[in-house]
């Protein structure tokens, strides 16, 4: 998947528990430890919005795009 999610990262640099962002946010601490693992399919803004405020970051300082580099066809 071409979405790498840094939410770990983000938390480490704040010194934020996992269980503190899950409880402020109303999400479960197994969907936020999904999340972190990038292992979600998607994620609705108005989560991600919370999160972002509770972190005071950005979607793009836990969303980065990957491009998926294709392995070449043999000729």
């Amino acid at each position: 998947m071409p979405i790498k999610v840094n939410l770990a990262v983000i938390l480490a640099q704040r010194a934020v528990k996992s269980k503190d962002l899950a409880a402020h946010v109303g999400i479960t601490d197994a969907n936020l430890s999904l999340l972190k693992q990038g292992k979600v399919k998607g994620v609705r803004f108005e989560t991600l919005a919370a999160i972002c405020a509770y972190l005071d970051c950005q979607p793009g300082d836990i969303l980065e795009y990957t491009a998926e580099i294709e392995a070449p066809t043999p000729d």
